[in-house]
């Protein structure tokens, strides 16, 4: 029933936008609302990665929870597999929720205390009714295993393990039912550096043996060059940025992305690296600016021409996409893009 269009992507996104109420007064009228995602269009092939990354409160996780439905989006659309879901109901839907998983970022919360690792594992299995009580025992065994946890561990506790341990548990969960999509929500930014490369090795080994396709978001922007193919760059809710991990990380045009680039830590301390220190604060999502929203932050001198300009994605370069903002683009991209 979900098969992806010969040639077609596996998922599909288009003009996505997220808004959340906000209320106020004894009656609690809306007053406003809270642009998380605002017009987002984004493509996942077959066995594919896709990094987002941005800064805290950009969008990322509420792009991610609607993208597997776990939010209704306000509009736009979400395809899977050749088939729209964005308005399915509960019950339709039931099918594409083995196919499209998520790893959390807080291995602590998102596994339940009061379960074992064995009944936490399992529980995907019993919720889709698959195989019997013996099968479903020998199949969460095989997870243990294939993710690096010891034969005994599914009788123990999550709250006995480590992090990177209760993350590997979160990862057998997110594989039990085969999946062809996941969503990886940070799932290394609350590990130790040292296991956070063990958790990544893990992860690019199941997508080569399972042809998994992830959304991998992430702040660090050293690890999504590691693991992505395509590096999508969000920012106030709106992605301004899009293309291979190499073009992005060799020839960055926006300057959010720049910015980004620039505070990664270098390994060699006698190296030099240009810091970009951003000015201003990040605009409001609840008002946000009328044009370049990172023009606004940074008060360019510009932003006053960008108020109803056509501010979406171009393709500067073959499979380089960049906002056609002026207050974002060197002179010499600017010229491209118109």
């Amino acid at each position: 029933m979900s098969e992806a269009r010969p040639g077609g992507p596996l998922l599909s996104v288009q003009n996505l936008k997220v808004h959340f109420p906000v209320r106020s007064g004894l009656m609690l009228r809306q007053t406003g609302k809270v642009k998380a995602v605002d017009g987002v269009a984004l493509e996942i092939g077959e066995g594919e990665t896709v990094g987002l990354v941005g800064e805290s409160g950009c969008g990322k996780s509420t792009l991610a929870k609607a993208v597997v439905r776990l939010l209704k989006p306000n509009e736009g659309t979400v395809t899977f597999g050749g088939t729209e879901i964005t308005a399915l109901a509960p019950r339709v839907l039931r099918p594409f929720r083995r196919e499209m998983q998520m790893i959390f970022q807080d291995p602590v919360e998102s596994l339940n205390p009061r379960q074992s690792v064995r009944q936490i594992i399992e529980e995907p299995l019993v919720i889709h009714r698959e195989g019997d009580a013996g099968a479903r025992r020998r199949r969460v065994d095989e997870l243990l295993e294939r993710v690096g946890l010891p034969p005994n561990s599914g009788e123990k506790f999550a709250f006995e393990f480590s992090g990177g341990q209760r993350q590997r548990i979160g990862i057998a969960r997110a594989i039990a039912l085969n999946p062809r999509f996941i969503v990886c929500d940070e799932p290394v930014s609350a590990l130790d550096v040292s296991v956070q490369s063990q958790i990544i090795n893990l992860l690019l080994e199941l997508q080569s043996e399972m042809g998994i396709s992830y959304l991998f978001i992430a702040h660090d922007l050293a690890v999504v060059q590691h693991i992505s193919d395509q590096v999508a760059v969000m920012y106030l809710g709106k992605i301004v940025e899009l293309a291979s991990a190499e073009a992005i990380y060799q020839r960055p045009c926006h300057a959010y992305t720049k910015a980004l680039l620039s505070a990664i830590p270098e390994a060699d301390p006698a190296a030099e690296r240009e810091r970009i220190l951003l000015e201003g604060d990040v605009p409001s999502p609840i008002n946000p600016p009328a044009g370049s929203a990172f023009g606004h932050r940074i008060s360019h001198p510009r932003y006053e021409e960008t108020i109803g300009m056509d501010l979406s994605l171009v393709e500067i370069e073959s499979g380089h996409w960049v906002a056609r903002d002026p207050c974002c683009l060197s002179e010499e991209d600017w010229k491209k893009v118109q």
